[in-house]
């Protein structure tokens, strides 16, 4: 059920594409290659147990831990004209 301008779906074609764009970016931080044994940034070892679990890993926990909180914090809002960052 859209209102005013916008042609009924919208809202839910909105949504998918958020999703698709999220599901992209997720696919595109995938490590591909073969794991490291030691970290890229800190040279400390790479467990065997995580790079097992994680075929291609190339960084410790803790420097990718440190990795994914600077890269949260790059992103600001969603941009695509919802309520919320249009609020923002």
């Amino acid at each position: 059920m859209a209102g005013g301008w916008s042609r009924d779906g919208a809202v839910q074609d909105q949504i998918d594409a958020s999703v698709d764009d999220a599901v992209k970016k997720a696919r595109s931080n995938l490590p591909i290659g073969p794991s490291l044994e030691c970290c890229e940034e800190c040279d400390d070892p790479i467990p065997e147990a995580r790079r097992k679990a994680l075929p291609g890993v190339r960084l410790c926990v803790r420097c990718q831990s440190s990795h994914d909180e600077e890269s949260a914090s790059l992103q600001a809002f969603n941009r695509r004209g919802s309520k919320d960052s249009q609020l923002r």
